[in-house]
């Protein structure tokens, strides 16, 4: 495996009395692409210029596999940036834009021609190597930049936000491009982003941060599926969130797929009433809980489910809002008062070209105790 493990441990930034950094840990492996995952002026970019050699932390402890990074200038830590604004030369073509990192170390011509080739080739611009970057699009000019980091065979490459300033349809395309180029260099990506759905597509792991801390660091699938923090149900992705109040507690017969006890709990929540919900955590009576549940998981329908499932929850509510998107259908469910329930009904079949439910529909939405999730325990 290519790269190198970076390790970050009680790395703290304050900028004058601003805290950008509270004690932030992490263990980024060799050759994992790794996304730092936040709003605006959550820490994250300060956190990779730290990586980078731009920043000093306050506290630190940080090493490219266990050796002390910290007192090293950026340009000795075998770690390149790409950042936002692609920072190319107008000036110089694109070959000699890629060429500039080996021609700085005084690399032979002879040997920089056919590296500079090669890495054309990977970013997919082997014919534009004579053009000034004036002459190129966004994403070609961000594929320079990527070339021009790659070239000196870094062991970790820095990338902050390298595709917000590209359209959505470009930046999509970019983003599967640059999963692919880190299948074939195999070293260690840290990529930074406040797109949820750009982390969730191509990160190994995640970091999710707000206020200088790191909330939750997992898989894709941990992140969406199983939230640490009301924060991050809300922030990655689209759910219906609620405090509750434990109102009954059963074990079950059966273990979870990891081999956990599992318990039905029940749920009191004002602005719905009971919910059922599977976990494994003991809980106690009385405690409070947020409870999640996503609106994907969530079935729609005119007609009452003809279902005696125990661990089916169902509620009737009136379409208050349809927001129809082609490959899905977003229903708001009103259930009392103002409170809205979020419904997404995916289009899978040439049959569902169109909704069926309509405004003002009276609606029956069910869903199954596993699908919702307790994101955290209260008290």
């Amino acid at each position: 495996m290519k790269g190198s493990d970076v390790v970050i441990k009680d790395v703290c930034k304050s900028f004058g009395d601003f805290r950008a950094l509270n004690n932030v840990s992490l263990k980024i492996d060799k050759g994992e692409f790794f996304s730092l995952l936040g709003p605006s002026g959550c820490g994250k970019t300060t956190l990779l210029r730290i990586i980078a050699g731009f920043e000093s932390p306050d506290d630190r402890v940080l090493t490219f596999d266990g050796t002390d990074v910290l007192p090293l200038p950026p340009n000795r830590r075998q770690a390149n940036t790409v950042f936002q604004n692609y920072a190319l030369f107008p000036h110089l073509t694109v070959f000699e834009n890629v060429a500039f990192p080996l021609r700085i170390k005084k690399i032979p011509t002879a040997v920089i021609i056919p590296k500079v080739k090669d890495y054309l080739t990977l970013v997919q611009l082997e014919g534009h190597a004579h053009k000034k970057p004036n002459q190129l699009s966004g994403g070609q000019k961000q594929r320079v930049a990527i070339a021009r980091a790659l070239i000196n065979e870094p062991q970790v490459l820095l990338l902050d936000e390298p595709l917000s300033a590209l359209d959505a349809k470009l930046r999509q395309h970019m983003l599967i491009e640059l999963d692919q180029i880190h299948d074939k260099i195999g070293i260690t990506f840290i990529y930074v982003t406040h797109d949820q759905q750009e982390a969730l597509s191509v990160s190994d792991r995640i970091a999710v941060m707000n206020a200088g801390d790191v909330l939750q660091i997992g898989t894709p699938h941990e992140i969406y599926e199983s939230p640490g923090t009301d924060f991050v149900a809300k922030f990655i992705g689209e759910t219906n969130l609620f405090d509750a109040t434990v109102a009954r507690v059963l074990k079950l017969e059966k273990l979870d797929v990891n081999g956990d006890t599992e318990y039905m709990a029940d749920l009191d929540i004002p602005e719905l009433g009971r919910v059922k919900v599977t976990t494994i955590d003991m809980l106690q009576l009385g405690q409070k809980v947020s409870w999640t549940v996503r609106p994907e998981k969530i079935l729609i329908s005119k007609d009452r489910p003809a279902t005696n499932r125990e661990d089916i929850n169902l509620f009737k509510g009136s379409v208050d809002e349809p927001i129809y998107s082609g490959f899905q259908t977003k229903f708001y469910v009103k259930i009392r008062d103002d409170i809205m329930i979020r419904v997404i009904k995916q289009h899978a079949k040439y049959s569902d070209e169109g909704p069926d439910i309509i405004w003002k529909d009276e609606v029956f939405i069910s869903w199954s105790a596993a699908d919702g999730y307790i994101v955290e325990v209260k008290s």
